[in-house]
């Protein structure tokens, strides 16, 4: 007689996994502004096109990334932002993006 295996229900864990993996797991991380609730988005799971705050550039469909979102209880789904991994690491050693218009002075 073979040794009993102590079988899961791969249904359940199959899903469970997957939701995980298409919607991140959010984390808590300390910065210099305050506490943010940070999740990671993969590529297979990005389906919209986003700005990212940190260099202005688009997320486009497919391109894994980052979104964050003050960790207080003010936080609500509008406070979201959507970051490319990069920036969002180096966002304390960046100058905040400044929007200008055509005619506008560079400098100043």
């Amino acid at each position: 007689m073979s040794p009993r295996r102590n079988r899961t229900r791969r249904d359940e864990t199959t899903r469970l996994d997957s939701d995980r993996a298409r919607e991140g797991v959010a984390s808590v991380q300390r910065w210099r502004d305050g506490d943010w609730q940070v999740r990671g988005v993969s590529g297979g799971a990005s389906v919209k096109t986003y700005r990212c705050p940190g260099c202005d550039q688009e997320i486009r469909p497919g391109v894994a990334h980052v979104v964050a979102w003050p960790a207080d209880e003010r936080g609500d789904l509008a406070d979201r932002r959507h970051w490319h991994g990069g920036c969002w690491r180096a966002r304390d050693r960046r100058a905040p993006v400044v929007q200008r218009g055509r005619g506008a002075p560079r400098h100043g």
